[in-house]
């Protein structure tokens, strides 16, 4: 590839790392088209999935802070870009996955940080935001100034927050019941414009094994 041209593709995978609140990488080895195309099509509006170059991916990488990105960029690689739900791409992966074992999540960055395959996962098992905070609001007892401030809390922030009430419960099921404890409970536009980074899932399979 020209110098000219790979500068293009670095600066196109780093415009979408720079756009996306999440981006999850994927080695899709031995799935086809078709089942490429489905979960493309499952992350929902705002959202890509592309076949991407490792060497130029991680040159990329770098340039925006995903230095930790490096390790995970090796055989076939594939990253879901996520610009609307976080935890709705997140459902879709993990249910395709399911589905499809041969889709590996390698990791990938939520809200800039580096996050594992399991914290991918674990994002995925978040409820509903709006069901979330309902809980989180009730759990204050009408403090709405507190309410309202984590109406603004960023996904993983929220993440946390359902895994501290997860936890506290046992610990609520063990107080007298005097006590006035509060009761808390613990998808890519259909046909994205591939990048010029991207190429068809059938032909990146030969490409990605000579990076």
């Amino acid at each position: 590839m020209p110098t000219q041209a790979k500068a293009a593709v670095i600066d196109e995978i780093t415009e979408r790392f720079q756009k996306s609140s999440a981006a999850v990488l994927t080695e899709y080895r031995g799935l086809t088209v078709t089942q490429l195309t489905q979960l493309r099509r499952s992350l929902g509006a705002g959202s890509s999935y592309a076949v991407v170059k490792n060497t130029l991916t991680k040159r990329a990488a770098d340039s925006v802070g995903h230095t930790d990105l490096a390790p995970l960029l090796n055989g076939p690689t594939a990253i879901a870009f996520i610009e609307g739900d976080v935890v709705e791409a997140a459902k879709a992966i993990r249910d395709f996955a399911r589905a499809n074992p041969l889709l590996v999540v390698k990791g990938g960055v939520v809200e800039g940080r580096t996050v594992s395959p399991a914290e991918v996962t674990a994002l995925a098992d978040v409820e509903p935001r709006e069901v979330l905070l309902a809980k989180l609001a009730g759990a204050m007892k009408g403090n709405l100034t507190k309410a309202a401030g984590l109406f603004q809390a960023p996904l993983s922030q929220v993440a946390r927050l359902a895994a501290a009430l997860q936890e506290k419960k046992p610990a609520e099921g063990d107080a007298p019941a005097a006590a006035d404890a509060p009761a808390a409970d613990g998808t890519a536009a259909d046909t994205p414009t591939a990048a010029p980074a991207t190429e068809d899932a059938d032909a990146a399979d030969a490409a990605a094994s000579t990076d």
